[in-house]
């Protein structure tokens, strides 16, 4: 071997073993692990919620089923509704709350909506100008009847080969495929 390839391999091995002692020199002084107990119990809380509405959807599916007699049922599904109400007060002191924050479910669905129909409103005007989804929606079911319309026409005949009523412009049967 010439002196080049030597003194290559020797700072590849200078590399590795830099790379492999990194972590011994820097330690785990340098990671944090905040609240690692509560992570922890939120994880749990979690995990058992899930479980819960798991349980409970096998429980209605199987009485549903009739595997469960009538007596059993509510005693059992009552069980597992405070086994799961009492996971999620727990879960509410980890967790922020909707209500406390302001913003319920129901107030970002309306805002959503009204975000859309700002959008869709544009689009449809009117001939005076004013512009409402009511319109839009109007100018829609007019269309939808209008094609209703025109797919009630009477039947111009029948099939030769199976008897089903065929339209005017039906050039094969819709039925069974014979060319008219």
């Amino acid at each position: 071997m010439d002196i080049g390839s030597i003194l290559l391999i020797l700072s590849l091995l200078v590399l590795v073993a830099l790379y492999l002692a990194r972590p011994l020199v820097v330690g785990t002084g340098t990671r944090s692990v905040p609240n690692d107990t509560e992570d922890h119990e939120i994880s749990s809380l979690l995990a058992e919620r899930d479980r819960i509405i798991l349980a409970l959807q096998e429980l209605d599916f199987d009485h549903a089923m009739g595997k469960i007699p009538e007596e059993d049922y509510p005693a059992q599904r009552a069980s597992l509704l405070q086994r799961g109400a009492e996971t999620l007060r727990q879960l509410d002191i980890y967790l922020p709350s909707e209500k406390t924050t302001g913003s319920t479910v129901e107030d970002r669905i309306e805002a959503a909506i009204a975000a859309r129909r700002s959008r869709l409103v544009p689009a449809y005007s009117g001939s005076n100008g004013s512009s409402t989804i009511e319109d839009a929606e109007d100018d829609l079911e007019v269309a939808i009847a209008n094609r209703r319309r025109m797919r009630e026409e009477k039947a111009a005949g029948f099939c030769p080969q199976c008897g089903k009523a065929i339209q005017t412009n039906d050039h094969f049967c819709p039925k069974c495929g014979t060319k008219l």
